[in-house]
């Protein structure tokens, strides 16, 4: 890793408004705004102290960072993916997904709507913030239902997990809309989930 580079936040490809009424602008806007890039701000900040803590022979500075960089960095990397995640219903959010990415979750789940029952009974489960995935493990070549406790990103429930879809659950990501009713607003983020990107993150890494 370079460690003189720091991370930005990425724009949105489309704008605040644009998951409205899934997800309010004033959500959207203060999620990425603010709470993203808080995540960026805080891991460029430990980064720049980590570089000085190796310079210096610093082992219990190293330490220390740890917990900082796990966090921030597992905030933007996730918060990367969430984004992509994503989409107007006017570009194709909610439309269900066809192909290979398809017939493996009537394979595996039975059928679409019992994946979403089971990610929707994850999320709503969770206790405290967190995330719900939707994975594929590359190696056996299966999709799973995971989650992870606050900025875990996907790859600490196990390296050869890669992401398909994934949904906030922080109370960030829907308090001011929602409020405490999270099984609402689980519900209704299905009206704007990409499946075209999953599709293509499953295409590629599970190939032919």
């Amino acid at each position: 890793m370079d460690l003189t580079k720091n991370l930005t936040l990425p724009e949105l490809p489309y704008g605040y408004e644009a998951l409205e009424p899934a997800i309010s602008g004033e959500i959207m806007r203060l999620h990425h705004q603010k709470h993203h890039q808080a995540y960026v701000t805080n891991f460029n900040k430990a980064l720049q102290q980590l570089t000085a803590a190796v310079a210096d022979g610093d082992t219990s500075g190293v330490v220390m960072l740890q917990s900082a960089l796990k966090f921030n960095g597992g905030g933007h990397i996730n918060h990367s993916i969430f984004w992509k995640n994503l989409a107007p219903v006017s570009e194709g959010g909610g439309v269900p997904p066809k192909g290979r990415l398809g017939i493996a979750i009537d394979e595996q789940f039975g059928s679409l709507e019992a994946l979403i029952q089971k990610m929707n009974t994850h999320g709503a489960a969770l206790q405290g913030s967190g995330w719900v995935w939707l994975a594929l493990d590359k190696e056996s070549k299966r999709i799973s239902v995971e989650t992870t406790a606050n900025q875990d990103p996907i790859v600490t429930k196990g390296p050869t997990l890669v992401a398909l879809l994934s949904i906030d659950v922080w109370e960030h990501a829907y308090y001011l809309q929602y409020k405490n009713v999270r099984p609402d607003y689980l519900k209704n983020i299905w009206n704007v989930m990409n499946w075209n990107y999953a599709s293509a993150v499953y295409d590629k890494e599970c190939p032919n």
